[in-house]
């Protein structure tokens, strides 16, 4: 089925549509923070990297990484579209490289870093991820974290 547009007027028609963020991902995050009692979090703090929650009495910028778009080795979300894979590679590569950029940066700022994958939000493994939370709380500062 050949497309309605023009190849220019497509493009500035997909060039318009916005992402809102991974919403499901970023819910199912809440909803395990509130169900484990781990309070002193923030979104949308203008932190550098637009971190998915902070603790900014802690020091810790968590992300919630999506598997496919930023790369997560050796799982099953994180194929590459066998449809152009001149766009698809270089665009990784991107994001893994935003990523390192924004961890290392993050972190020379006196930030504790924590990345959870998409696929560790599943039933099987989220004690894991609560683990890690919980631990990174705990280690920085002197100060307590609120958990």
């Amino acid at each position: 089925m050949s497309d309605i547009f023009e190849k220019e007027k497509r493009s500035e028609v997909m060039a318009r549509i916005r992402g809102s963020g991974n919403k499901d991902t970023e819910l199912r995050l809440i909803t395990l923070l509130r169900s484990q009692y781990i309070r002193g979090w923030r979104r949308k703090v203008g932190l550098f990297g637009k971190p998915d929650f902070v603790f900014n009495r802690e020091r810790v910028a968590l992300f919630v990484d999506g598997c496919f778009w930023h790369r997560h080795g050796g799982c099953k979300f994180s194929y590459t579209p066998k449809s152009r894979p001149d766009f698809w590679l270089p665009k990784f590569e991107r994001n893994v490289m935003r990523d390192r950029l924004v961890t290392r940066t993050l972190r020379k700022a006196g930030w504790k870093v924590v990345r959870i994958w998409e696929c560790q939000l599943t039933t099987k493994k989220q004690a894991r991820v609560v683990a890690r939370i919980r631990k990174a709380l705990k280690k920085v500062g002197s100060r307590k974290a609120k958990v």
